[in-house]
């Protein structure tokens, strides 16, 4: 069973969808900060991987989850964070 499918009732589509929406019409000087601020989120966890050894371990993970469902929900959790970021700033 998917969490999020397009013909979800909130927001009329799926975080993905929405984020690329909202993103296209609002200010994009604070989309551009969430993005980077998202991206630094990404190189700080990279770097820990690497102090601590794990970025193979990281990558054989990140592989054996492109197809799990746990990975989606993830990655739909920071798009709906990305939307809730830029839109209480735009208001």
């Amino acid at each position: 069973m998917r969490l999020f499918d397009d013909e979800d009732d909130f927001l009329v589509g799926t975080p993905r969808s929405n984020f690329f929406g909202i993103a296209r019409s609002a200010n994009q000087n604070i989309v551009e900060m969430e993005l980077e601020k998202v991206f630094q989120r990404l190189a700080v966890a990279e770097k820990l991987l690497e102090e601590k050894g794990l970025e193979e371990e990281h990558e054989m993970l990140l592989k054996s989850m492109i197809i799990e469902q746990e990975l989606e929900d993830r990655t739909n959790s920071i798009f709906i964070e990305l939307v809730g970021n830029i839109v209480t700033q735009c208001e």
